[in-house]
């Protein structure tokens, strides 16, 4: 029998800013990283929040995502949340930092720092 299998579509894409910025970090950071971790926290205005960090190590039941040498762990209570989502990184004259464009979220917060599915 004859099985046709479709390649896995990443859980979370990078744009070429997000890239940069995590190999970056990767390679600045002062301990020894496998990349950044991506996880989502019951905190904001909205309900959830993003939560990056250095993943030190890797923790059962992540999805992993490579692009372009640029490593990131999703916290598996993350992916239901966060799939099909673009991480970015927007550098401005204020303020710099990771942002999300999720197609799962229903609502964001004034200040874009958390969101609701």
């Amino acid at each position: 029998m004859n099985e046709i299998r479709q390649a896995k579509k990443a859980a979370l894409s990078l744009t070429p800013s997000a890239v940069k910025r995590v190999r970056a970090l990767m390679e600045r950071a002062e301990k020894p990283v496998l990349g950044i971790r991506v996880a989502v926290t019951n905190k904001g205005c909205s309900g959830h929040s993003y939560q990056v960090e250095y993943a030190e190590d890797a923790r059962p039941l992540e999805e992993i995502v490579e692009q372009e040498g640029a490593r990131i762990y999703i916290d598996p209570l993350a992916l239901m949340f966060i799939i099909g989502s673009k991480m970015d990184f927007v550098e401005g004259k204020i303020q710099s930092g990771f942002t999300f464009e999720n197609p799962n979220a229903k609502s964001l917060c004034g200040c874009g720092e958390s969101f609701s599915v």
